[in-house]
């Protein structure tokens, strides 16, 4: 009798196993790991997000002391902006020449400081330090550089040139934004198209220059898609940061002459904050998060088309 309820009990912990098996450990610590950055996004990306919607649907009047509901009145204001598409228009048209820029002058640095030259350590430190200079600091020394009687001006003078007013012409204004901006930044593209160059296999154009391959060649047929992962990467963060620019705007022309300078983000800053209309504002927010996360996705799924490791 008892060696039977011995063998019954055996058999009643073999089929019943404890809670806290191996697998369920396993996966409390996966949780406890990625718990802060679960935390962190819910509080500082998901709820911010979701009060600039709650934000949309109404009218904050600070001054007044006001907070009405005004359902979609502020998207209605937004198509019939008429700052918006000029607006827009500017926002393409810096984000277009500092994508185009940027990655090819950056690219054509890395090439160039990949070679096995003397004083490329000098030059890699020079080019890679307005990345770490102060952005205001920065934009403050191009602004005075840029005046009418700045220092470009006053080395054009040597040579019997007569600049303009570079900050405040037409035609000039976006350019000058454009140029300071990639020059600030440049350097981090640089940095990273150098390290995937230096992982290109040098056995790989060897082999191609003896079969009769050219330079150009090789650099678009072998260089080029080894290196497609990182050209993916560098373009995300260069179009995304150039949706995101406010600092550069602000400081050396700010949106002007007219609204040829104003991006979505300094047009998003002046009817917040300057004539404090903040349910428009966060509408305006709603269409700058509608863009990135469009030309995010759509520079994710184009992958396929044309990075190497991708299928």
């Amino acid at each position: 009798m008892t060696l039977t309820r011995t063998r019954e009990t055996a058999a009643h912990r073999a089929v019943v196993s404890p809670y806290w098996t191996h697998r369920r450990r396993d996966n409390l610590v996966g949780y406890l790991f990625i718990g802060p950055q679960l935390i962190g996004s819910a509080l500082f990306v998901l709820l911010p997000l979701g009060l600039v919607l709650w934000y949309s649907l109404h009218e904050w009047n600070v001054l007044a002391g006001t907070f009405e509901f005004t359902g979609g009145d502020n998207y209605a204001k937004l198509l019939n902006d008429s700052n918006l598409g000029e607006v827009l228009g500017g926002t393409a048209m810096f984000s277009i020449g500092l994508v185009v820029f940027n990655l090819s002058l950056a690219l054509l640095l890395a090439v160039l400081l990949n070679q096995r030259l003397r004083g490329t350590t000098f030059f890699r430190t020079l080019f890679f330090s307005p990345v770490v200079v102060s952005l205001v600091a920065w934009t403050i020394v191009w602004r005075f550089l840029l005046q009418a009687d700045g220092g470009i001006n006053g080395l054009l003078g040597t040579i019997g040139v007569e600049g303009p007013n570079w900050l405040r012409g037409d035609a000039t204004a976006m350019v000058s934004v454009i140029v300071v901006q990639v020059l600030k930044n440049v350097g981090l593209n640089m940095v990273l198209f150098l390290a995937a160059l230096q992982g290109v296999p040098r056995q790989l154009h060897e082999a191609a220059q003896l079969d009769g391959a050219g330079a150009w060649r090789r650099f678009t047929r072998i260089t080029v898609p080894l290196i497609s992962p990182t050209i993916l990467l560098t373009s995300i963060i260069t179009v995304v940061g150039s949706l995101q620019v406010f600092a550069q705007i602000a400081v050396l022309t700010q949106g002007g002459p007219g609204v040829s300078t104003t991006v979505l983000v300094y047009y998003l800053y002046q009817q917040a904050f300057q004539f404090h209309h903040f349910g428009y504002g966060a509408t305006l927010s709603i269409l700058l998060f509608a863009i990135v996360a469009a030309l995010t996705l759509l520079q994710w799924r184009m992958r396929r088309k044309w990075v190497l490791y991708e299928s």
